[in-house]
């Protein structure tokens, strides 16, 4: 990791891009971005490891990176896919708790972190920033309820087919192998690879050069409901 060289306009000119201060006054603006550094990563480095302490709000600028918790056994779930704009880190940002992931850059990425207690000390100051920031909680609480739901009420070739979806909405779709896929679903290669074959055998995807392509979209429709 290193720290790079930013200007006032460009530390500003994020801010106004991110969901958090979009609306904020120039002023306040002004005060947050004394606060933020920019930081760059190589494919394979950890930006934080779970229960480290949390240093502040991170916004991806450029590339892609993966939020994910581990077992005891060291079986992975991928919480999270971050791409360029993407916000992470909030809660222990806010709450001033330790982080409760794991983060790991997908390729070469540069990523703003904007100062945890700063940010802390606006929610006391600013009723306008402390109404944001509970409606960007409220928005995640609500995505994680409907995660759940997902995971206790589909099979997991009907989650597949959700994320095959989702996938192929992505500004980049990196290429995924079982491992990667099963553990973003929170289960075992073995039974993605039985999901993927039903898949092809239903006639909604094919595979060739391990890449999942949809060729019928009518009946790859039919897995998503």
């Amino acid at each position: 990791m290193k720290s790079l060289e930013t200007s006032i306009k460009e530390r500003i000119a994020t801010l106004r891009g991110n969901e958090y201060f979009d609306d904020l006054p120039e002023a306040m603006l002004q005060e947050i971005s004394a606060c933020m550094n920019l930081r760059e990563y190589q494919r394979g480095d950890v930006l934080f490891w779970e229960g480290d302490p949390c240093e502040g709000l991170h916004i991806v600028r450029q590339g892609s990176a993966k939020i994910f918790r581990l077992s005891l056994h060291g079986r992975q779930y991928i919480v999270r896919i971050l791409q360029e704009g993407d916000t992470f880190a909030e809660v222990p940002a806010f709450d001033g708790s330790p982080n409760p992931t794991n983060v790991e850059a997908l390729e070469d990425c540069s990523v703003w972190v904007i100062n945890a207690e700063m940010l802390r000390g606006l929610i006391v100051t600013h009723p306008q920033f402390a109404q944001k920031v509970l409606a960007n909680f409220g928005r995640m609480l609500r995505g994680m309820v409907h995660k759940v739901s997902e995971m206790a009420f589909y099979q997991v070739t009907h989650r597949l087919a959700r994320l095959i979806a989702e996938m192929s909405e992505e500004k980049s779709t990196p290429h995924w192998t079982q491992e990667q896929l099963a553990a973003r679903l929170g289960t075992v290669r073995e039974v993605v690879a039985r999901s993927l074959k039903e898949l092809e055998r239903s006639g909604a995807i094919k595979i060739e050069d391990r890449r999942i392509q949809i060729v019928d979209q009518e009946i790859f429709s039919q897995w998503l409901s």
